[in-house]
């Protein structure tokens, strides 16, 4: 198992918080409380749920910017807490949300910051260095975008490039914190094409947290539905999003159907000032 959460719970403010984690939230209390999953290699896992669910939280927990307060996290059957933070780097890569860079560094440039996890210190960037980085570029599609800067590029493009600084690093588990937020809906699709096709030819394991619903049925093997810091429901799309779930850790009803293309659960909204009593199907 490439990765294993057992009874994790996880908070701020108590003796499982590290000073490197902010939050508002205070006094100790446990957000994310008792959640257990296992993911194996080469597989896509989607972690979804309402605002205030525990997913941002659940991912600091999983990059180890917050310490467990109870449970804990494995990875390849080490305790996450103990594996050396170069040694992980080499293994995980972490994309948060869109990232901010206020620095006017070049596409290239950028991609290079990947490859630190493998250098000892004031070593250059060999040969070997320069093949990942190259071959990262055009995984992620960014090679033309090599002398452009990061400031200049659309929000598709940057989203791009930071996939090829993670890449850079050779990993075999990818942990990304909405990844297609603040994008429109072609470069969402492009992002998690990017992803999708990364899993399918280089066996590259991924664990995103998304927002649409919909997004995460057509690109997730399995989804973790999360309600209220505790694990509501998990499996394939096809066992995770249905009506009667979506409606009680929502709050709202929807219609489900079968996408016709891919036969995913796909999800339509009601609108409140259209809902009228009965099943809404």
């Amino acid at each position: 198992m490439l990765l294993e959460l057992r009874n994790l719970s996880c908070g701020y403010g108590g003796r499982g918080s590290v000073r490197r984690a902010r939050c508002r939230v205070h006094g100790g209390t446990d957000v994310v409380r008792g959640v257990s999953f296992s993911l194996q290699q080469g597989r896509i896992l989607g972690i979804v749920g309402p605002n205030g669910a525990g997913k941002t939280t659940l991912f600091r927990a999983m990059t180890r910017l917050l310490a467990p307060s109870d449970g804990a996290i494995y990875y390849r059957g080490k305790v996450l807490a103990s594996i050396p933070s170069r040694e992980l780097a080499r293994e995980v890569a972490v994309l948060p949300q869109m990232l901010e860079n206020t620095f006017s560094f070049s596409v290239q440039e950028l991609v290079a910051m990947g490859r630190f996890p493998h250098l000892a210190r004031f070593q250059r960037l060999g040969r070997k260095d320069w093949d990942a980085i190259e071959r990262a570029m055009s995984l992620a599609d960014v090679t033309y975008l090599a002398d452009r800067m990061i400031n200049e590029l659309s929000g598709g493009e940057r989203q791009r490039t930071f996939i090829a600084q993670a890449l850079a690093q050779q990993p075999a588990l990818l942990l990304l914190d909405e990844p297609t937020a603040h994008l429109d809906i072609g470069h969402q699709i492009e992002i998690l094409d990017l992803l999708g096709k990364l899993n399918a030819e280089e066996g590259l394991t991924v664990v995103m947290i998304l927002h649409d619903l919909n997004l995460a049925s057509e690109y997730c093997d399995r989804i973790v539905l999360l309600r209220d810091g505790s694990t509501f429901k998990i499996g394939p799309p096809q066992e995770v999003l249905t009506r009667e779930a979506i409606e009680e850790v929502y709050n709202t009803p929807v219609i489900v159907y079968k996408n016709p293309v891919s036969s995913k659960p796909h999800l339509m909204l009601i609108p409140r000032s259209r809902q009228r009593d009965g099943n809404p199907n």
